[in-house]
């Protein structure tokens, strides 16, 4: 007998629906799979048979074929095991046949018939409600990362005889019964706290001018560099900068949480990501593991700081061929992967945050602490190559901290303070993009710099004198002139001025003293 049963697949971030086919004839007991499937879809037909065994259900020894249609496209994961038995058991008819239509299965399978949580779901979901699919059943702990998709009708199962059940019930108000409609509200889930474990800037001491390059960054989403010795504050002021960014909007926290769902990484009881991502990688990353890839592409670091924050500490001890590989990203705030059976494309609009020290000892050019030579600064700070250093918005020094600012009593400026002014500076920008693919200074292109940072004659030929003075590249001279923008923003004024451009100059890594 044939059946065929609605499942769901990862593309990246996006999803496609997938048809497991399955026909039980007579004949010698053999379980064929096919459809271009990976070693993990492979192994269900083992999961399947002893699940539905040790559920006490029988499956009578006859050929077994199982298609996952589109078969031109790699299938991977664990998520098919559920529609796979599904389909076996309507084909061997243990529930009427038309049952399972109009219904999206997922849900790796335990040998004991425990249907376990699998990785995807938002999308598969999001995907399923787009094509008009009117039900999702899911594993029980991925049952609230689906129901904030409005649309569709999201079930929990905890295992395989809970579906048999649901299946074989004729009258709706049992089925809820059965397998009640996951809750899962994401506008209410949004009105939660987005700033819970965020540390406040009220805690930094001192270090102003660093203070002030965080906040610019922050209201135009700039890249951010910070350099000094140990102890001046650098990681203190970067863990902080989530808490200054604006709120995520509805869809931006469902980018966000499909990432993290896609990476399986989202936590328990939470199904949506309601915070800015704060991403830290240790230097000794390795290249795949901050893009993406593998030979079974997953997100990197850089896409799980999507609408967020990647702080890369330590910065000239990272890989230099993983540095080099953040140019693309940073400009086209995506990254394609490519590999043999295909190409992905994931998500990392992301705001860059690092911190270095100027020498490998970390004091230069306090030549009483430092004892580096001069070809090992020179070394060390060239880790970091020119293309990287080109992509980088602000740089700003850091000294150490006076005793008389961390005995001061008064507490610092605080996160909420800071946080209006980012927030006025984008309403701003909000009205100034309307109907443009920009949302921030930071996403103006090269094509735009004229309409959106005008400049009058004076600031014009002070911005020329500093181009050359500085020795600015195509690329800086248009971000010094999206920095002058966010200034000029937070200032409240219409206009470029003078003022705005020298400061954005001084945050140039040449001006920072790189």
């Amino acid at each position: 007998m044939y059946s065929a049963v609605c499942s769901g697949a990862l593309l990246g971030v996006s999803a496609y629906l997938v048809t497991v086919e399955v026909d039980i004839a007579p004949g010698l007991p053999v379980f064929s799979m096919v459809g271009y499937l990976s070693g993990e879809v492979k192994e269900s037909r083992d999961r399947v048979t002893v699940a539905l065994k040790n559920a006490g259900l029988r499956i009578p020894p006859n050929h077994i074929t199982v298609n996952l249609s589109p078969a031109d496209r790699r299938k991977d994961g664990t998520a098919f095991d559920l529609p796979i038995a599904v389909g076996m058991l309507e084909s061997s008819g243990y529930f009427p046949a038309g049952a399972s239509s109009n219904i999206l299965f997922l849900g790796e399978l335990g040998l004991d018939g425990e249907i376990k949580k699998v990785r995807g779901v938002l999308p598969i979901v999001r995907e399923a409600a787009a094509r008009g699919i009117k039900q999702c059943i899911v594993p029980a702990a991925n049952a609230g990362e689906g129901a904030v998709i409005p649309g569709i009708r999201v079930r929990g199962a905890k295992n395989i005889r809970e579906i048999l059940c649901f299946l074989e019930e004729r009258s709706e108000k049992r089925k809820e019964s059965i397998l009640p409609s996951a809750d899962a509200a994401a506008d209410e889930l949004m009105e939660g706290s987005q700033r819970e474990g965020i540390p406040d800037f009220s805690e930094v001491s001192g270090q102003e001018t660093a203070k002030r390059a965080a906040e610019i960054a922050a209201a135009g989403f700039h890249n951010l560099l910070m350099t000094g010795p140990p102890g001046a504050g650098k990681s203190m002021i970067a863990r902080r900068i989530p808490g200054i960014l604006p709120p995520l909007t509805l869809e931006e926290s469902l980018e966000v949480t499909a990432v993290h769902s896609v990476a399986g990484l989202l936590e328990e009881g939470r199904p949506l990501m309601t915070k800015r991502p704060f991403e830290s990688p240790h230097h000794t990353i390795t290249q795949a593991a901050l893009i993406g890839g593998s030979s079974q592409p997953r997100p990197g670091m850089i896409s799980l700081a999507h609408r967020g924050v990647l702080f890369l500490d330590e910065l000239p001890e990272f890989q230099r061929i993983s540095l080099d590989s953040l140019r693309q990203p940073l400009e086209e705030r995506q990254v394609s992967i490519a590999r043999a059976g295909g190409s992905v494309t994931y998500p990392s609009d992301f705001m860059l945050v690092c911190a270095m020290n100027p020498c490998p000892c970390g004091y230069y050019p306090d030549r009483n602490r430092c004892r580096c030579q001069e070809s090992a600064v020179r070394r060390y700070m060239g880790r970091v190559s020119g293309p990287v250093m080109d992509r980088i918005d602000l740089c700003v020094e850091l000294g150490a901290v006076d005793i008389r600012s961390l005995k001061d009593r008064n507490k610092a400026e605080s996160s909420a303070r800071i946080r209006e002014r980012v927030l006025r500076a984008r309403e701003i920008q909000k009205k100034r993009f309307a109907g443009s693919e920009c949302r921030f200074n930071g996403d103006i292109g090269a094509a735009k710099i004229e309409e959106y940072c005008f400049l009058g004659k004076e600031e014009q030929e002070c911005m020329e004198q500093m181009y050359r003075s500085l020795r600015l590249s195509a690329r800086a001279y248009h971000r010094v002139l999206k920095v002058a923008r966010t200034i000029a923003d937070l200032a409240g004024k219409e206009l470029i001025d003078k003022e705005h451009l020298m400061e954005a100059c001084f945050y140039r890594p040449m001006a920072g003293g790189i």
